[in-house]
């Protein structure tokens, strides 16, 4: 069974910038590629970006340039660098296992606005 607890969110004004962190505890599947994923009101969970474990990186196009993921497996951790927020980015944001999601954990909300 995989837990995942999110950090990091927060109000902040477009064109601002957050980090996310998410710790992760993997029974099996520690070679899973990581994703971190929003849900934004009234809608269904959205795939951000996913990092696998040597390194590759993919983005959505509505984030490219703006976002960065990265992990570190020793500490089971993987973090969102978020850069230049926008309005549309406000969401509740998640880290699961990539591309098929387990048990959601409680997310960590994110807010831009001014």
């Amino acid at each position: 069974q995989v837990q995942f607890v999110e950090s990091g969110g927060g109000l902040v004004q477009p064109g601002g910038s957050l980090r996310l962190s998410c710790t992760f505890s993997l029974s099996r599947d520690i070679y899973s590629p990581m994703g971190w994923y929003r849900q934004a009101p009234g809608k269904n969970h959205e795939s951000v970006a996913y990092v696998r474990i040597g390194g590759q990186q993919s983005y959505a196009e509505s984030v490219r340039g703006r976002f960065t993921i990265s992990r570190d497996d020793a500490k089971n951790t993987v973090f969102l660098q978020m850069n230049s927020l926008k309005p549309e980015d406000t969401a509740v944001y998640y880290c699961n296992t990539w591309p098929s999601p387990s048990a959601w954990g409680q997310g960590t909300q994110v807010t831009v606005s001014s």
